[in-house]
């Protein structure tokens, strides 16, 4: 027989944890909205707020207590979001809400016969 605490993603340190719960996070935040999702949605919510930030403020760790912060904020005002019918167009990266809407610029990287400047780029 298994021990049950087998089962459960036991993270290294907070910003392990942090980047499961980003991940986690960005599986379902298209996902159609319902009352278990929404619990599931709480409960990460408050694993950040209950367990997470007391840990970072222990360990006097001001960024990870930030990242912690702009979390929770991105992730309440999706839930705002999503309960008001609105799409949520972007994602969570770095710990921070990364538009769907940004530009992307596109390199081209070209070699032009010289010296050191091998990747000049060419206009």
């Amino acid at each position: 027989m298994t021990n049950t605490n087998d089962r459960y993603y036991q993270p290294n340190d907070i910003k392990d944890a942090l980047q499961t719960i980003q991940k986690l996070f960005n599986t379902y935040t298209n996902a159609p909205l319902t009352p278990e999702l929404m619990a599931y949605h709480q409960k990460l919510v408050n694993q950040l707020q209950t367990n997470l930030l007391p840990l970072a403020q222990q360990q006097t760790d001001q960024l990870r207590i930030d990242q912690i912060n702009q979390m929770v904020a991105v992730m309440q005002d999706w839930l705002k979001l999503r309960l008001n019918g609105q799409a949520f167009n972007g994602k969570m990266q770095h710990f921070k809400f990364v538009s769907n809407n940004q530009p992307t610029f596109k390199r081209r990287v070209h070699k032009i016969r010289g010296g050191q400047n091998h990747r000049a780029s060419r206009h």
